[in-house]
């Protein structure tokens, strides 16, 4: 008899699993984590998947890896690469043994013409981008930079900030973010 393939369990599940395990409430996670409780609770209830600086966040306020977030096999395969696919958007944990860490490096991949569907981020810390393929425009609170294949912007991630493709192609990105 075949077997079913095992079901995977969505980032948000895991957040809300490990909050309430550590008997957190949501408004004191967010705190930490440094997002509104709507917005936890949204990603709790899988009706948003958050971007990089939000994952790490959340990551560091429940004193995990955030790559162990991102993970659909089992813990004995966490070593390798992560992906989380998103309409516009996925990312790849460069960094998947960073739990206790201050950086995290990620290969974030956005699918032609189109801006990231999430809200603007923001997140304690600094970030670099730097594109490896592809021209993306992000902007940084006023600021509009646009990045094309091996330009690089580095700026303070508590600045509300988005990203969006401008190529007829996928563009891939090396984003490094660092909280304090």
């Amino acid at each position: 008899m075949a077997k079913r393939p095992e079901k995977v369990e969505s980032i948000g599940k895991k957040i809300h699993k490990m909050r309430t395990n550590l008997k957190l409430e949501l408004t004191d996670l967010a705190e930490k984590a440094g997002c509104t409780p709507e917005h936890l609770e949204q990603i709790e209830e899988g009706k948003i998947v958050p971007p990089v600086g939000t994952l790490v966040q959340i990551s560091r306020a429940l004193a995990v890896d955030s790559a162990s977030l991102l993970a659909e096999e089992k813990r004995a395969e966490r070593r390798r690469s992560y992906r989380k696919r998103t309409q516009a958007y996925a990312y790849e944990s460069l960094t998947p043994d960073a739990q206790d860490k201050h950086l995290w490096a990620y290969l974030v991949i956005l699918a032609p013409k189109k801006p990231h569907d999430m809200v603007e981020y923001q997140h304690t810390g600094e970030e670099f981008v730097y594109a490896i393929e592809g021209r993306v425009e992000i902007q940084v609170g006023d600021e509009v930079h646009v990045v094309k294949k091996g330009g690089s912007v580095h700026f303070n991630s508590g600045i509300k900030h988005n990203v969006r493709n401008l190529s007829s192609k996928q563009s891939k990105l090396l984003v490094v973010v660092y909280t304090p």
